[in-house]
């Protein structure tokens, strides 16, 4: 929880700094997630849940950044999007 407080408290005071670094970031990795989850599926199994959430993270991460919302949400949300498509990742190659 003390490297979590750190990062939070790194994350709000440099807010300007990581917004652009992390809406790449999170962008990249999504959908390099989505790339190999759509290379995973064949004509009859097509992964529609897994697809669709990585998409709702990436795209409510974006959201929250131009919605403006509290520094900690918007931390939270990049954690769990990137935390997310990256298990997706492990989890397709």
């Amino acid at each position: 929880m003390n490297y979590y407080n750190y990062l939070l408290s790194d994350f709000k005071k440099n807010y300007m700094l990581y917004i652009p670094l992390s809406i790449i970031l999170q962008s990249c990795i999504g959908s390099i997630a989505a790339m190999y989850v759509l290379m995973s599926s064949t004509s009859g199994d097509f992964p529609f849940f897994q697809l669709s959430l990585c998409v709702i993270l990436s795209m409510l991460y974006n959201a929250s950044v131009l919605a403006q919302l509290k520094y900690k949400l918007v931390f939270n949300i990049l954690l769990l999007s990137v935390l997310t498509n990256v298990i997706l990742c492990i989890i397709y190659i």
